[in-house]
């Protein structure tokens, strides 16, 4: 029987051990698509308790993973994102974890207990009062900067709206104190989802802040143009889109300005003028980040805030989304071809949601390479729902069977906690128990330079070509 966890957790052969312990432990992270706040990084937040940090702060801000969870088990709202006392919340996630057997939370959680607290002691009821002092005596020194210094993180990059001041990125920029560079990536799918009822009021939010009227679509492209230049000025390089469902369908000018009036006034919004309007402001969008050099990346496939109940009540991202199962292939496809036919497809990260997808989007990113860059268009990491042992295994053997695993650029958190950075040690414990298997099975020379070149390349090398950082 082996060590619970020990230093060789995950690793079956004694190749995927060097693999590991030789290669992969020691690189840097680029966290290249994240939820951190970046006042939280500038002002180097200390957090009040293991709760604030572990579970979030009642503020309905805090670990999906870990609040899904405690949901199963049926506990009161006010224990999980409500407010309730700091220590009882703490007490029912305890209570919680041994049910979690076979569950990825069972595993993350003791390692952010090991790797920033230096908690070995197994999370249990008996166990609660000494992680609970132990974790907060180490808090009196721990804090959102050295967290990421413990993990040597070089880069992160934040998810921002185009009418985001950045502000706190401009302060980051010029503090000569801070180890990791943290720069801002543009998110605008607000421009994007004519058909929610919020669409106008941010529309006039952005017009206040490019200091105009937007009345048409031209408009509106010309003060995303003016953001997009602005976020280039502060070091971005990277745009994210929640493409829920792809929508793209060839449009005049003239339709997608109707659209887009009908938007502003609040009216219902078809499928097939969804298709359209949205595709008109991919395109666009993907041709200005061309331009710069920048990566897009879609993110597929979510089924969002199912419980309309649960929304009424504590709100959106809360932990109620799900899968979506819908069509992707046709319109992502055509989506692509309309940027790669005038060439002005900027480098690209596909993800999906639905793991019956991985070989979709694999192969149809190998329709789209470019020659002089090297995987041009990513499958990308294992996400959300997914970012699991077996969601791993799948995306990565994915990549192997259809692409070049060689090129993959590797492993992001997409997390709101600063605790996240041991999803790339267990990323990438996976990642050399694949590649070992491999080796072992005779399946590929025993070459561990090359092989160990090709793990440190995953996990950081190719993401610093790649990104350009």
């Amino acid at each position: 029987m082996k060590q619970f966890m020990d230093k060789d957790f995950l690793l079956t052969t004694e190749t995927a051990k060097t693999l590991y312990h030789d290669y992969a432990e020691k690189m840097p992270i680029i966290d290249y698509h994240c939820h951190l706040v970046p006042r939280q990084i500038f002002e180097d937040k200390k957090f009040r308790n293991l709760t604030e940090v572990w579970l979030g702060a009642g503020d309905r801000y805090g670990d999906h993973y870990k609040w899904r969870a405690l949901r199963a088990m049926g506990f009161n709202e006010e224990w999980i994102s409500g407010a309730a006392d700091d220590k009882e919340r703490f007490l029912k996630f305890v209570e919680m974890m041994p049910k979690c057997i076979g569950n990825p939370l069972y595993h993350w959680s003791h390692l952010e207990l090991r790797r920033y607290f230096g908690i070995e002691e197994v999370i249990c009821p008996e166990n609660a009062e000494i992680i609970w002092e132990k974790a907060n005596k180490k808090l009196e020194t721990l804090s959102a900067r050295k967290m990421m210094e413990l993990f040597n993180v070089k880069t992160v990059c934040t998810t921002d709206d185009p009418v985001d001041s950045l502000e706190w990125h401009a302060k980051m920029k010029e503090d000569k104190t801070l180890k990791t560079k943290v720069l801002p990536a543009f998110r605008p799918d607000k421009a994007i989802n004519v058909e929610l009822d919020w669409f106008a009021d941010w529309v006039n939010q952005l017009a206040k802040v490019v200091g105009y009227e937007i009345k048409s679509i031209s408009d509106l492209t010309k003060a995303l143009e003016e953001r997009i230049e602005f976020f280039h000025s502060m070091g971005c390089r990277v745009s994210d889109h929640a493409l829920d469902v792809v929508c793209y369908a060839p449009a005049t000018v003239e339709e997608v300005n109707a659209i887009f009036e009908k938007g502003m006034r609040n009216e219902p919004i078809s499928m097939e003028e969804q298709d359209k309007y949205k595709g008109y402001i991919l395109v666009f969008l993907g041709r200005q980040y061309a331009k710069r050099g920048w990566v897009q990346q879609y993110h597929i496939g979510a089924l969002r805030n199912n419980s309309k109940r649960m929304l009424k009540e504590i709100g959106p991202d809360t932990g109620f989304d799900a899968i979506n199962d819908g069509a992707v292939a046709p319109k992502l496809s055509a989506l692509l071809d309309a940027l790669d036919a005038t060439d002005e497809l900027p480098k690209t990260i596909l993800y999906n949601l639905n793991n019956r997808d991985n070989y979709l989007l694999a192969i149809l990113a190998g329709c789209f390479m470019h020659e002089g860059i090297r995987g041009k268009i990513q499958f990308g990491s294992a996400w959300w729902f997914l970012d699991q042992q077996d969601g791993m295994k799948q995306q990565i053997e994915t990549h192997c069977q259809v692409g070049l695993i060689s090129n993959f650029v590797g492993m992001l958190t997409d997390s709101r906690s600063f605790l996240s950075y041991p999803r790339h040690e267990y990323f990438r414990r996976i990642l050399c128990e694949k590649l070992g298997n491999l080796i072992e099975n005779g399946e590929y020379p025993a070459d561990l330079k090359v092989v160990g070149k090709i793990v440190e390349d995953i996990c950081y090398n190719n993401a610093v070509e790649y990104f350009g950082f």
